[in-house]
């Protein structure tokens, strides 16, 4: 299978992930302004979602553009990482409709935390698959901030049953580390 179809295919999943996680909203009962806000936890929590989706989507993107090949193992890695994005929009619908009660905030971290790994396999794949010569490992050397990303996903998962609201603020924060693109990858595949 080439790049190509992995991508389109992959592509396709996201697209449905953010259309049901929209699909999740509900129409407020009422016209006014005070009709909204029992929906803020719902709607911040579909905006960060949304947000971590078009992360991936990104991040997933240049990674097959880095990739010089596809195999098996690159294909379920692939399917591995898929299937936890797949979770975001049910624990993004359980934490925003729980109002971020903490079992609900620790489950949408879980699911980030292993979403984060499954990423993190899909990298290794295409490495192995690539041999030494691949353009990806030279591109993301020591990927700090991947392994920040996931100690911080697991540390809001725990800071979630003592103080939800600082879990929220530590998946916002890993968030931010990466709504800014990384640039190695595109400049190894460029200077290759």
């Amino acid at each position: 299978m080439g790049k190509g179809r992995l991508e389109a295919f992959s592509d396709g999943v996201l697209a449905i992930i953010i259309t049901i996680m929209v699909l999740e909203l509900k129409i407020p009962e009422g016209a006014g302004i005070e009709a909204l806000v029992p929906m803020l936890p719902n709607f911040f929590s579909y905006v960060l979602s949304f947000v971590y989706v078009g992360i991936y989507w990104n991040n997933h993107h240049h990674l097959l553009h880095a990739a010089g090949s596809v195999s098996g193992g690159v294909l379920w890695s692939n399917l591995n990482l898929l299937f936890w994005l797949s979770l975001f929009p049910f624990s993004t619908s359980w934490m925003g409709g729980n109002h971020f009660e903490p079992l609900p905030t620790a489950t949408y971290g879980a699911v980030l935390f292993m979403a984060a790994i499954a990423y993190n396999i899909l990298q290794r794949s295409i490495m192995a698959t690539d041999g030494c010569s691949s353009v990806l490992r030279k591109a993301i050397g020591a990927d700090w901030k991947g392994k920040v990303s996931m100690a911080l996903y697991l540390s809001a998962v725990g800071v979630a049953f003592v103080a939800p609201w600082l879990a929220q603020v530590i998946y916002v924060a890993v968030a931010l580390l990466w709504l800014v693109p990384d640039k190695r990858i595109e400049q190894a595949v460029n200077q290759n």
